[in-house]
């Protein structure tokens, strides 16, 4: 492990703490050029049937064969949500045509128990919708548009011109379908359909919410995951340690991640994870604690343990990062940008 690499780390999270703390908006600069989505305005009325650059023979079918590729790894943070719009199939279609290893996204139940790729509790950050998923039944959810408030400038922004919604009206019909996608591939997708998009995709897989609602989204997924057949392609996690624990007892044999309470023991104080636990997700700061360090770094892989980062600010989410997250031992990125990342991942490799 390079020393210089370790500093450098080290010295982005204490200048973006720097920043923030004298009032600057760390969340709204990036070093990062951001590729152009394809805005192709062929029509089309059928779902692309590639799901991936890399023949399905050719990639890991278990999460232990992706933990031993010999390299990091790239995930697909919500579908890439700076570079496309979140957690649409279109997103991480153009994720998995970018050379992602992995597809993470968040899960969650509507109303009448449909279980669907979502991040927020509410439809109002995305979408041209408002109101609480856990009061919305499916087809009302179905019918909204995903990528509403998608910028290609700043991602999910919503005091920007009309026109540099990119892709506003794709899923009403409005605006011409992108070649080799539906209008549907901008709605808000249940878990089912992105499974059955992308059969080969590993899958990192976080539980939102808490309580019983979180309990019975983890029963559904459990269900799914081994009707589908990706149990053992898939790893599984929440904040909430109740529900790591539920969704444990429900399939012991899945690769679990540590929820909020191990992770931030080990952190913290260097409290081994629970058994068979290895993969820690971790930002790179949480309020204001530096996490990701190179005593971190070092003590985690002496353990035996990797990290996947997830850099939880744009100021964090480009080239330049990822190069240095990689040369400090981090093993996956877990990023909203994920052609560089790969770019990242190919001349770290050379």
């Amino acid at each position: 492990m390079r020393k210089t690499a370790l500093l450098t780390v080290a010295g982005l999270l204490v200048g973006l703490l720097v920043a923030c703390s004298d009032g600057g908006d760390a969340s709204t600069t990036s070093t990062q050029e951001t590729a152009t989505p394809t805005t192709d305005a062929a029509t089309t009325t059928e779902a692309p049937t590639t799901t991936s650059t890399i023949p399905a023979a050719q990639r890991p079918q278990t999460i232990d064969e992706l933990l031993h590729l010999g390299r990091p790894i790239v995930l697909a943070h919500t579908a890439g949500e700076d570079q496309f719009p979140g957690s649409t199939l279109f997103g991480f279609g153009e994720s998995v045509l970018a050379g992602v290893d992995m597809l993470d996204l968040n899960v969650m139940l509507t109303s009448d128990g449909v279980l669907i790729v979502q991040h927020d509790a509410t439809v109002d950050r995305l979408t041209n919708g408002t109101g609480a998923l856990a009061d919305l039944t499916y087809d009302e959810v179905a019918a909204l548009d995903n990528a509403y408030w998608f910028t290609i400038d700043c991602g999910v922004c919503t005091d920007q011109p009309v026109e540099a919604y990119v892709y506003r009206g794709i899923r009403t019909g409005d605006k011409p379908v992108p070649e080799g996608y539906t209008g549907d591939d901008f709605a808000i997708p249940t878990f089912r359909a992105l499974v059955e998009r992308f059969p080969d995709l590993p899958l990192n897989i976080e539980i939102e919410g808490t309580g019983q609602p979180a309990l019975d989204a983890a029963t559904v997924l459990a269900d799914e995951l081994v009707e589908l057949d990706r149990a053992d392609a898939s790893v599984v996690t929440s904040f909430d340690d109740a529900t790591v624990v539920a969704f444990h007892e429900l399939l012991p044999d899945v690769e679990i991640s540590p929820s909020l309470g191990p992770a931030s023991a080990w952190v913290v104080d260097g409290t081994p994870l629970p058994e068979g636990q290895r993969i820690l997700q971790i930002p790179p700061v949480f309020g204001a604690l530096v996490v990701i360090t190179p005593e971190l770094i070092e003590r985690s892989l002496a353990a035996g343990y990797v990290i996947w980062v997830w850099p939880n600010d744009r100021a964090l989410e480009n080239y330049d990062s990822y190069i240095a997250y990689l040369e400090a031992g981090i093993t996956g990125l877990n990023i909203n940008f994920p052609a560089e990342g790969v770019r990242a991942v190919e001349d770290f490799m050379a």
